[in-house]
């Protein structure tokens, strides 16, 4: 017996509805989320796996931090927000101005996010017009690969540079054709680099800010890594703003200062006048920090002995990878801070690499899951103590003897 006739017009038109929205089809799988996918897997059925591959680090959380956030854990919830409590944008202010020598308005400059991904990946919504003439957003590649989500799902048009190891992996604006920089909105740096390691001095951020504010482009600086330098202290675009944040951006984290991954805490620091926009879009967006994560945020920013404790660790860790690894013939490039390091494959292949070491026991990301570029390199994140880091590597080389 059929459908009644009413009944088959539903289903027809329930046939005809939108099931997807295209940019988000466009964008594809998210290459690290099948990543993901794939470990569990591996895991479930009993595989014993050393995990290279995303930057979420064993080193444990601050115990100040842990309790901050317990203390302020109350018997009434409250939504937070958007702006951020006081003392949170005080206490990365003061950051800001320790670390940087940089002095940022809390009331109008800073601006607390629920981690730095939700917040890249958000920045377009509200400076992209899709209908306008400047729907660009440019960013290097093989690099992070939110910079071109968001941009696609807000309407934007993701424009990837090819950045070269022979440059340094260093974006440089002024290379570009003008007529793009014309078309261009928001333009993202990101040092210590995502995934080469790679890292600049001021010098270049001066130029680049140079280059964006004479194309009225929105400069971006994605500062995730920057707390896990060795050698020099890495820099913030805005020291080289002298005082004059104008176009100018700094996207701030938590995740690997303050092994604080799963707290979603970061913020965006820089001209008023932009965080001002953003401020208003996340009235809309309801991404606002939790309150307690608030607190465990002061407790975090507020202090720099445990981010010098975790960067010591990360020298060990990154110093045990690349000896090992350069005693059995294998090169790499950049890998001088941040949280990874990226490897050369002979061969070209950086798939077959990545899941001939994934039967080893050892877990990378292929080169590729960056963007053009990447193919024939695997990152590597400096994820276990030092003892796993070791023992990643002798399997790596018993597996590719």
């Amino acid at each position: 017996m059929g459908l009644p006739r009413a009944g088959c017009r539903r289903l027809r038109r329930l046939r005809r509805m939108p099931t997807e929205n295209p940019a988000l089809a466009a964008a594809g799988p998210n290459p690290l989320a099948r990543l993901r996918e794939e470990v569990a897997v591996r895991r479930a059925a009993g595989a014993d796996l050393i995990d290279l591959s995303i930057g979420d680090p064993d080193e444990p959380t601050p115990d100040a931090v842990r309790a901050a956030l317990r203390d302020a854990v109350g018997p009434v919830s409250s939504y937070p927000t958007a702006r951020g409590g006081d003392a949170v944008r005080a206490a990365i202010a003061g950051f800001m101005a320790r670390r940087h020598g940089v002095a940022v308005d809390p009331a109008t400059q800073v601006l607390p996010t629920s981690g730095s991904k939700e917040a890249i990946f958000h920045l377009p919504l509200a400076f992209v017009d899709p209908a306008g003439s400047r729907r660009a957003v440019v960013f290097g590649t093989p690099g992070y690969p939110t910079y071109a989500r968001g941009t696609r799902l807000a309407g934007g048009e993701p424009v990837a540079v090819r950045l070269r190891e022979e440059d340094g992996w260093r974006l440089d604006l002024g290379a570009l054709d003008p007529d793009l920089l014309a078309r261009t909105c928001v333009a993202w740096i990101n040092h210590p680099h995502n995934p080469t390691g790679a890292t600049v001095d001021v010098g270049y951020l001066r130029d680049q800010l140079a280059v964006a504010r004479a194309h009225d482009v929105i400069l971006c600086s994605d500062e995730c890594y920057q707390e896990l330098w060795a050698g020099a202290p890495a820099p913030s675009l805005l020291e080289a703003t002298d005082g004059d944040t104008t176009g100018a951006l700094a996207f701030l984290s938590l995740s690997k200062r303050s092994g604080m991954t799963g707290y979603r805490s970061g913020a965006i620091v820089g001209d008023p006048a932009l965080v001002a926009v953003l401020r208003r879009l996340r009235e809309d967006t309801g991404t606002a920090s939790p309150d307690f994560v608030q607190a465990a945020a002061v407790a975090a920013w507020s202090d720099d002995t445990h981010v010098a404790d975790r960067r010591a660790a990360f020298d060990v860790k990154r110093t045990a990878v690349l000896e090992g690894l350069g005693a059995a013939g294998w090169s790499w490039s950049g890998s001088a801070a941040g949280l990874y390091v990226w490897v050369r494959i002979p061969d070209g292949d950086d798939l077959a690499l990545a899941r001939r070491l994934l039967d080893a026991g050892v877990v990378v990301t292929p080169g590729r899951a960056f963007g053009p570029g990447g193919e024939g390199w695997v990152r590597l994140a400096l994820v276990p103590d030092v003892a796993g880091c070791r023992e990643a590597v002798r399997r790596w080389v018993a597996a590719t003897g």
